[in-house]
């Protein structure tokens, strides 16, 4: 993460608060879409003197209201845990993210208060980028209408972005790359990213059967509601070395050895020994080998991770690191 990122839980205290050139959204797996919204505030801040910044929600609304109405069901699935959001939105040149807690109070606010409190005194926004359906405030009843109407009062200016496209003139949007990985397709996930779809976490010490079976694993906690399916991946692992290093990677609940239901990402690393505990990583996802599955005993998973292994060194034989 660039080190120049000012990242702030709430509203920045006021002797910090600089003019900005802002966008406003959840910005999950930041996609191309996304990417398109952020070189647009980052050209206008570098033309008009103002900060790159972002103003996101934790957590997503939607989760905030499907906990709220006790429909866990629909709160969406997480594409990226907030940290390699962070890491992103500063990858393509954003230098200050507000975290707005997503709360009743923030449910409730109205949208003039929303426009007065946080984007006119608390950001100091001047040029302010939403996507054409933006709305909020209580009851999303704040619309591009009333922001441009307040930008001409408080002396900021709107502009709207149309939805970004693929080839195919399929909208690309968040939901389209949950739908990519909740059946394992990682090429059209790629595609909508514009990257490997990846998860990073620092190595946590695990129950240490790998090992025993042989194939030691380093282990990753997952952001709750992870987007992508469950399953045996053919993996890429940065952050051990100085490049790449190849890796079979389990995403799951772990369901022969363990029956807690939590989600865990397991990597075993094709040859390679590395001590990895409490270092931070990144696992890019190139390949989906199977679903999980419950083996009957320690004996029959041991053979499946050995042909998991196997097809991840013949994959890396072909299209290499």
């Amino acid at each position: 993460m660039k080190p120049s990122l000012r990242i702030y839980r709430s509203l920045p205290p006021p002797d910090r608060r600089a003019p900005c050139a802002l966008t406003i959204g959840n910005f999950d797996g930041v996609h191309r879409g996304h990417q398109a919204m952020l070189a647009r505030v980052c050209q206008v801040a570098r033309e008009r003197g103002l900060t790159p910044a972002v103003m996101t929600f934790e957590p997503h609304p939607r989760e905030y209201f499907a906990t709220l109405n006790q429909r866990p069901e629909l709160a969406p699935t997480r594409i990226s845990g907030l940290r390699d959001k962070l890491a992103a939105l500063a990858r393509y040149g954003i230098s200050q993210v507000v975290v707005e807690r997503f709360n009743a109070r923030l449910a409730e606010m109205s949208a003039n208060s929303f426009i007065e409190q946080l984007l006119v005194q608390g950001l100091r926004a001047k040029w302010l980028l939403v996507g054409e359906d933006f709305r909020f405030g209580h009851k999303r009843s704040g619309d591009i209408e009333l922001l441009r109407e307040a930008g001409m009062l408080h002396g900021f200016e709107v502009q709207t972005l149309a939805d970004v496209t693929d080839r195919q003139g399929h909208r690309i949007s968040s939901s389209e790359v949950r739908t990519a990985l909740a059946v394992g397709d990682l090429e059209r996930a790629r595609h909508l990213l514009g990257h490997p779809f990846h998860i990073s976490g620092h190595v946590i010490h695990g129950q240490k059967l790998g090992r025993t079976l042989g194939f030691p694993t380093m282990n990753l906690r997952v952001a709750e509601r992870c987007a992508a399916r469950s399953g045996i991946y053919i993996v890429q692992v940065y952050g051990l070395a100085d490049r790449a290093l190849p890796a079979v990677a389990s995403l799951g609940v772990r369901p022969t050895v363990e029956d807690r239901g939590r989600v865990l990402l397991e990597a075993h690393l094709l040859d390679e020994t590395v001590n990895a505990y409490g270092k931070l990583v990144r696992v890019e996802f190139l390949q989906k080998l199977r679903d999980e599955e419950k083996f009957p005993d320690l004996p029959s998973l041991t053979a499946a991770i050995a042909e998991d292994a196997r097809n991840a060194r013949a994959y890396f034989a072909v299209h290499g690191l």
